[in-house]
């Protein structure tokens, strides 16, 4: 896909990954619109990029559809890339019980449910626009995580929204390659993100030393050059690349 000129949303915009990815989308020539339940954070990273800010939650439907809207009106809509998503650290059976039901439905609903809700709106969009190349429409990015492979204790629930995301990748792919249009998703290992940052530096330094190599966290620049070399790469679809440095993650 040529980025040049195409207009592309990118969900969790206000920072960490999705903040990375919008800018790497502008500086490669794509219209971006940022979206992110911070309205300053979106804001701010699209005044830096030159883009369009949108306040929303991916589970609301219509603050979906008007982010799509605000994309849309910058040039043919081409790519959506979902970086939205939260963490929880709950045992299937603590101290305090059993998981607590509300707990889990929460981060379905926001990492799995979420991202399903701006991939079918994204989608049905990207299906009216002309064919480019080879008859491509466009691309639906989409993140998960290795935990999706090694959850550890206490990341039941985030484990099962991101095993979700992995497992509507191939289905989706094949249900929208009628369109022209391409579903992959990129699952990160341990990414330096503001969430990261709020961990003690000898808990970051202890982390950075689990990958293989290179022995360090991830940055977000390189999710971000991953999302452009996805979206350049015409055959890559259906298909879920770990972003990870051979890391593995341990039961806990």
């Amino acid at each position: 896909m040529d980025l040049q000129g195409i207009a592309a949303l990118v969900t969790g915009g206000g920072s960490g990954l999705g903040a990375a990815t919008a800018e790497a989308l502008a500086a490669a020539g794509a219209r971006v619109a940022v979206m992110d339940r911070n309205a300053e954070a979106a804001r701010a990273v699209a005044a830096r990029i030159g883009g369009t800010a949108c306040a929303g939650d991916v589970t609301r439907e219509e603050d979906v559809a008007a982010a799509l809207d605000a994309a849309g009106a910058l040039g043919p809509f081409r790519l959506v890339v979902s970086c939205a998503g939260i963490g929880t650290a709950k045992r299937l059976v603590g101290r305090d019980g059993p998981h607590p039901l509300e707990g889990f439905t929460r981060v379905i609903a926001v990492n799995l449910t979420g991202t399903f809700n701006v991939m079918r709106l994204a989608a049905a969009r990207m299906a009216a626009v002309e064919p480019g190349e080879e008859g491509e429409r466009g691309l639906v990015l989409n993140t998960a995580s290795v935990a999706a492979y090694e959850g550890q204790v206490g990341q039941v629930a985030y484990s099962a929204s991101k095993g979700g995301i992995v497992a509507m990748t191939l289905p989706a792919a094949r249900e929208l390659a009628r369109f022209g249009i391409r579903v992959n998703t990129i699952a990160p290992g341990l990414i330096e993100t503001p969430l990261m940052g709020e961990l003690p530096e000898e808990a970051r330094e202890a982390l950075g030393k689990l990958p293989l190599f290179p022995r360090r966290l991830g940055r977000p620049s390189e999710f971000a050059e991953l999302v452009l070399a996805v979206a350049r790469n015409r055959l890559l679809n259906g298909e879920t690349i770990r972003l990870d440095g051979a890391l593995r993650l341990s039961p806990q």
